[in-house]
């Protein structure tokens, strides 16, 4: 395994985008996870329909019909979706409106039980999802795919980026730069890979605190993007 250090990345990818303050302004702020009790719960079963939906479709084509999803499927409120007997939910997947995906309209009331679940645990859904340690985002990850439905790959995470929770992204940058450095070896989303992405990433943060920047997961994922793969930019 040969991890760089944060400053290393960060330099390079300082230079590939046209200097620091250019790297700052896509980096973007850090996400808070206060911020997310600022949300309601059906914000996170439309978040996680949405994605369930733009995964391997037009995601501009998704976001063209979300209103009318919104409205097919009662602003997403939990109770209302889990209310729905299985007939009408059928029904509902044939409105023309909205893509018309039997497979993936299901998902919509697994995940609100998914949430509705949790509720009954003591607490709301986003305060579920705020209190999530970060060091331990991939355990997240895999609570979305073993309670939830086609919340697995990419698509938990990209939902939880979404909302707004500190997450890093497995995308082909990141990807490519993890099996470059000999990171991980095998299959991208097995325990093992998981498992030494997330130590690396923990690694950074800490790093970066050490030098005074103290970056998130989800700028510390854009900074290898940026410093990995063909997208740096000319300067002159």
């Amino acid at each position: 395994m040969n991890q760089e250090k944060v400053s290393a990345l960060y330099q390079r990818a300082a230079d590939r985008k046209g200097g620091e303050a250019a790297l700052q302004l896509l980096l973007g702020p850090a996400p808070s996870d206060s911020d997310l009790l600022n949300l309601s719960d059906d914000r996170f079963l439309s978040a996680f329909t949405k994605k369930v939906f733009q995964s391997g479709f037009v995601w501009r084509v998704v976001e063209n019909k979300w209103p009318d999803f919104e409205e097919v499927f009662f602003e997403f409120n939990i109770e209302k979706v889990l209310m729905m007997p299985a007939e009408m939910l059928e029904r509902k997947a044939q409105d023309p409106k909205i893509i018309r995906n039997f497979n993936k309209v299901k998902t919509i009331k697994d995940n609100a039980q998914m949430i509705f679940n949790e509720q009954h645990n003591g607490h709301s859904f986003a305060q579920f999802i705020s209190q999530w340690p970060s060091d331990d985002i991939i355990g997240l990850w895999d609570y979305l795919k073993k309670n939830g439905a086609r919340l697995g790959g990419n698509t938990g995470p990209y939902a939880l980026r979404a909302l707004g929770k500190d997450t890093f992204l497995l995308s082909r940058d990141v990807e490519a730069y993890m099996r470059a450095h000999e990171i991980i070896t095998g299959g991208l989303q097995t325990k093992s890979s998981l498992k030494a992405i997330q130590a690396c990433f923990n690694t950074w943060r800490e790093q970066s605190e050490a030098d005074g920047i103290a970056m998130s997961l989800t700028q510390l994922s854009r900074l290898v993007a940026y410093a990995t793969g063909d997208n740096s930019v000319q300067v002159g």
